[in-house]
């Protein structure tokens, strides 16, 4: 498989997790708040985030079929997803141990992804 084709699954993968958030806010943000999700301010912010993963998802898949002006597409999934594992980290005494756990691995595994992606394209 080639950067490119994996640039655009992890981009559609970043679409489907902002089409839940968006859709379906109290259950795609309830297994990272938890009980928090139920709230409707909290679903302003689990709607917004979705917007943001669905846009910058949609924005990289894009680019990665056009060939080129994938790298700052990245660089916002980058950013989006460190700071998604830094709030996350920092909150992780109101948060479940499992939430923690998962959020680390997704968004830090999504980090490293995308740094080798951004170093093998454009």
């Amino acid at each position: 498989m080639d950067a490119r084709t994996l640039i655009r699954l992890h981009a559609l993968g970043r679409v489907a997790l902002g089409a839940g958030l968006t859709v379906a806010p109290e259950l795609a943000g309830g297994t990272w708040l938890g009980r928090a999700a139920r709230r409707p301010a909290t679903q302003v912010a689990i709607r917004a985030l979705g917007a943001r993963d669905l846009a910058i998802g949609l924005g990289t898949a894009y680019a990665a079929g056009q060939g080129y002006g994938a790298r700052p597409w990245l660089w916002a999934g980058i950013l989006a997803d460190a700071t998604d594992l830094a709030a996350t980290l920092r909150a992780r005494d109101d948060l479940s141990p499992l939430a923690v756990a998962g959020v680390g691995l997704m968004a830090g595994g999504s980090v490293l992804l995308e740094l080798w992606l951004r170093a093998q394209v454009d």
